[in-house]
């Protein structure tokens, strides 16, 4: 289930920690006890020299807090770290909270630094846009706007803000601008994903082809890209494309779970339940994502099996309330579960309603309400909310499928 893109992007243990142990003075541990800890990967996405350099680069940038707890490069550095971390492991309750706190502190501690600040407001935005607080993210990326508006950096962070909030004129301006400055994998992303939502797909799997070409291949930001581009053929019908897609990713990124469920969501599709089980505990293994547990609960609802449907949906109310706990606005994934797992559309339709108070015209949140209200038997709301969501003139295959039922 994926119901908004997340953008954020790459970058390890020499002993340095070790040395912090037998570090006689307590004043140098009281310096470092409050940088939160790196959590160790599983062994399939430790990545080789990959994982090495996270764990080096976070022993780095301690130990320099450890010389200088001003150095706020170093605390930058680890927020950006922890961002990236969150993605590849799927540990959001503990990434995200943990860069924030990062970022807080150097804006709170009075530095007049302006590369600092900018950087840390862009970083802290980008945080913020993890966590779905799309109106704080704006807010925060406004005043890293004014500290700097010739970075590419900001512009990127500004089109996933205007998308989210439903400006999607002012986010195809700030992706103008974005590329103008530097054409690269992140502003080719944006302008697919801006491409998808007027309506021209063809267009958007061009511009993700050159995103992928402009990345270095095996980094974890090129598998994001290729992943984007395998879903985008899926969602269009081109299956046997995504596969290859996803295929492509697993040879330079053997145990990348992204794919590996995603090739279970097409044995799913296919009715190859055995091997979309297989698939999907297989993602499930290597992260927690709370997607791929939706995933099989969706199997076990198919088979009928009730008892261990209902002690995975037990599960993953409780990855949900943990996200919840640490910060993440989580209402789409709370309506999406309760209208096509629990066929609750009343519940669903509350989650949804709090999603839409917070940014009435984008056009996922209508289109997921109007998915809601056909559920529920209201077609006049329905079609309401399906002409907001198709006002970009957007050719998503859920937008027919309530067409033929209003």
């Amino acid at each position: 289930m994926k119901l908004n893109m997340k953008l954020n992007y790459l970058i390890v243990l020499l002993c340095s920690w070790v040395i912090f142990s037998c570090e006689p003075s307590t004043s140098a541990v009281k310096k470092v006890s409050d940088i939160p800890e790196l959590i160790t990967r599983s062994e399939k996405i430790q990545q080789g020299k990959e994982w090495d350099f996270v764990q080096n680069f976070y022993s780095d940038q301690k130990e320099a807090l450890n010389k200088d707890p001003k150095d706020h490069n170093a605390r930058l550095q680890l927020a950006e770290l922890f961002i990236k971390e969150a993605r590849v492991t799927g540990e959001h309750g503990h990434y995200y909270p943990a860069a924030l706190k990062l970022l807080n502190k150097i804006l709170e501690s009075g530095t007049t630094d302006s590369n600092i600040l900018f950087q840390t407001n862009v970083t802290k935005a980008g945080v913020q846009l993890s966590l779905h607080e799309f109106k704080d993210a704006l807010a925060t990326a406004q005043n890293a706007l004014k500290l700097n508006g010739t970075s590419a950096q900001i512009y990127g962070v500004l089109v996933d803000c205007y998308v989210e909030l439903g400006d999607y004129d002012k986010a195809v301006a700030a992706a103008d601008k974005m590329i103008s400055i530097k054409p690269d994998i992140r502003s080719y992303s944006r302008i697919a994903y801006l491409r998808e939502i007027y309506g021209d797909v063809d267009g958007s799997i061009k511009a993700l082809s050159l995103a992928i070409k402009s990345g270095y291949p095996g980094y974890e930001e090129t598998a994001w890209a290729m992943q984007t581009l395998g879903e985008l053929y899926t969602r269009y019908g081109k299956k046997d494309l995504a596969e290859k897609v996803y295929n492509e990713i697993l040879q330079t990124r053997e145990d990348y779970p992204f794919a590996i469920a995603a090739i279970g969501d097409l044995r799913f599709q296919e009715g190859d339940i055995d091997n979309a089980t297989k698939k999907i505990q297989e993602a499930m293994d290597i992260i927690p994502e709370v997607g791929y547990y939706l995933q099989m609960a969706h199997i076990y609802k198919l088979q009928e099996k009730d008892e261990e449907l209902k002690a995975i949906v037990k599960e993953i109310f409780a990855m949900l309330e943990d996200d919840v706990q640490a910060g993440h606005n989580m209402n789409l994934e709370y309506a999406d579960m309760y209208l096509h797992l629990l066929d609750d559309p009343e519940k669903a339709l509350e989650y949804a309603q709090k999603e839409l108070e917070k940014r009435p015209k984008n056009i996922d949140v209508n289109r997921l309400l109007s998915n809601i209200y056909i559920a529920m038997g209201d077609k006049d709301m329905s079609s309401n909310h399906l002409a907001k969501a198709k006002v970009t003139g957007s050719k998503h295959p859920e937008l027919k499928e309530i067409e033929s039922q209003i």
